[in-house]
């Protein structure tokens, strides 16, 4: 996994405010959505390269991982994928009118992307 590349620097601005939010909200849905289900989830340190988590998914033998940053990356930016050459966009539309962090539209998305990680593929 690399760093996301920003276009400019309001795509840079942009993501530090979303990150955090996004960062809490991933984790707190997966909580939730863990204890309404027959999943189990745990959580690995790493350090590279740049430290975070791997969450560890299992349904009784089914079992998948997903690196958290990579899942607040893909909530934040447009059509992220971890192509080192291409240049991020922030997701504008998690952005009111007045340029402020939209609570509801980043709840929305965190949901939909975690409940999409509890689905057996």
């Amino acid at each position: 996994m690399t760093l996301p590349k920003f276009k400019n620097q309001l795509e840079y601005d942009q993501a530090q405010v979303l990150m955090q939010p996004t960062l809490i909200r991933v984790l707190d849905n997966i909580r939730k959505e863990s204890e309404s289900s027959s999943w189990t989830v745990r959580y690995e340190d790493i350090e590279t390269p740049f430290p975070g988590y791997i969450a560890y998914l299992q349904k009784d033998n089914y079992q998948k991982e997903k690196n958290i940053w990579q899942l607040c990356f893909e909530i934040c930016f447009v059509d992220y994928n971890e192509d080192p050459d291409k240049e991020i966009e922030t997701d504008h539309s998690l952005f009111d009118e007045d340029g402020e962090l939209d609570w509801q539209k980043l709840e929305i998305k965190t949901q939909k992307f975690v409940k999409n990680l509890f689905i057996e593929e």
